[in-house]
């Protein structure tokens, strides 16, 4: 569009280049950017030192100017920080969400706006429009059901709505490799970053000692009637649903079903002990801007992978709300999101609580 100016958050990824791609095509004026956000990041992991280097080669060979902006203490504080506490209180978080809150959607918009770009972009599979009865804008799903990523981005307000463009939510992931693979990028076939960035080898409790100063406590794995089973390394060593690695002779399979940081147990039931047809849920976000008067139907998913299932949601008075499911789900894990839809229309969600 001629004459509105789009920051693109580029990862070094095809996406985010194949959004800055677009929306050239589409007479945006683009330039590029990357959010410096830990310090020590290893090749092959997301916004590292090598991701830099492709995202500016695909932002010169694009024409677009091409910056770098050091977040690395309010990624600490809102993200890694977080991340150890919520491990430390028995939940299993998710730090991406966090860090498209208050980084990707936070702190460069915030950039993007005092610079004067009009929006800025991403390369989520996920897609904006604007309600032409309400004037209010809607999260949807991308269209591409395998790559949706909506769930990752219900934290939206209207005012970053307002000025969020998604360009790849309108193409599956082979249209989008070939667009780039056309216009000579050179990540086109590029894998996907898979991992959380700053534990990119996926040893979540090397991470809470060496950077969260963790000690792991020891305690017991018990029963539904409080008989010790055995002994645990440490509430963050274990997430619920869990199976192997558990070190307990019980004569049959057992799983975690809930980790209680109050007097620092483990229970371990049977499979049928994980399903649970409610939860609640805190740091509720609903992107219409209000929660509504009383309960509705919806659809819901409590993790990324997961399909959604129809539920009632009722928002509670002190902002919480309280998911039931028409049928019990498992492995519901505090720490993680309840994201909720109304078909292809993302609603808003919450941090699932205990």
């Amino acid at each position: 569009m001629e004459g509105k100016r789009v920051l693109v958050a580029m990862s070094g990824g095809v996406d985010s280049s194949a959004a800055a791609l677009l929306l050239r095509q589409q007479g945006y004026e683009c330039d590029g950017a990357m959010l410096r956000l830990y310090n020590g990041e290893k090749a092959g992991t997301c916004c590292s030192a090598d991701d830099a280097d492709d995202a500016r080669s695909v932002a010169y060979r694009l024409g677009m100017k091409f910056y770098v902006f050091n977040e690395t203490e309010r990624f600490a504080r809102e993200v890694m920080d977080r991340f150890v506490a919520e491990y430390c209180a028995g939940h299993t978080p998710n730090p991406c969400i966090d860090c498209n809150r208050c980084l990707k959607f936070g702190a460069l918009l915030d950039r993007a706006l005092v610079l004067g770009y009009d929006y800025i972009a991403t390369g989520h599979y996920a897609r904006v429009d604007r309600d032409p009865v309400t004037g209010l804008y809607r999260l949807l799903r991308g269209r591409d059901r395998r790559k949706d990523q909506s769930y990752v981005l219900y934290q939206l307000t209207q005012g970053q709505l307002a000025h969020l463009l998604l360009p790849v939510g309108d193409y599956d992931k082979p249209a989008i490799r070939e667009s780039a693979r056309q216009a000579g990028l050179l990540n086109a076939g590029k894998a996907d970053s898979q991992d959380i960035c700053f534990v990119p080898d996926g040893d979540y409790t090397a991470f809470l000692q060496e950077y969260g100063h963790v000690t792991l406590e020891p305690g017991n794995f018990v029963d539904r009637e409080g008989r010790v089973l055995g002994r645990h390394r440490g509430l963050p060593c274990y997430t619920t649903g869990q199976r192997k690695g558990l070190g307990v002779s019980a004569g049959k399979h057992v799983y975690v079903v809930r980790k209680n940081a109050r007097d620092n147990t483990i229970l371990l039931g049977d499979d049928r002990d994980l399903f649970t047809d409610r939860l609640t849920a805190c740091r509720v976000n609903w992107i219409a801007g209000a929660a509504p008067a009383g309960s509705i139907r919806v659809t819901a998913k409590t993790r990324y992978s997961q399909t959604e299932a129809e539920a009632a949601v009722t928002p509670l008075p002190d902002g919480r709300m309280e998911v039931v499911f028409d049928r019990p789900q498992r492995a519901v894990t505090a720490g993680q999101a309840v994201v909720l839809y109304d078909g292809d229309q993302v609603l808003g969600g919450g941090v699932i609580e205990d």
